[in-house]
């Protein structure tokens, strides 16, 4: 009886093979800053509603993703209703 892929892994000279997914109790836990989240939450809800945030917008976000959750929520909220 031969040995196959299955039994031993797969073979590091095939350039075919799948990797194993990754193990979630092994993630690293970064948690991030609200300020951050918002920030991205709400270059995510511009993307989205089809105005891409250009270079110059940077200033304006920043300033935007320092106030309060609520009030970036409904910022999103106006963002989502334009769609």
């Amino acid at each position: 009886m031969t040995a196959t892929a299955f039994e031993y892994g797969p073979n590091p000279s095939d350039s075919d093979y799948l990797l194993a997914p990754p193990d979630p109790a092994t993630r690293v836990g970064s948690p991030i800053d609200p300020h951050d989240r918002r920030r991205l939450e709400l270059h995510a809800a511009l993307t989205a509603a089809g105005i891409p945030p250009r270079p110059e917008d940077r200033e304006a976000i920043e300033s935007l993703s320092a106030l309060s959750a609520g009030i970036n929520t409904t910022i999103q909220r106006w963002l989502q209703h334009t769609l």
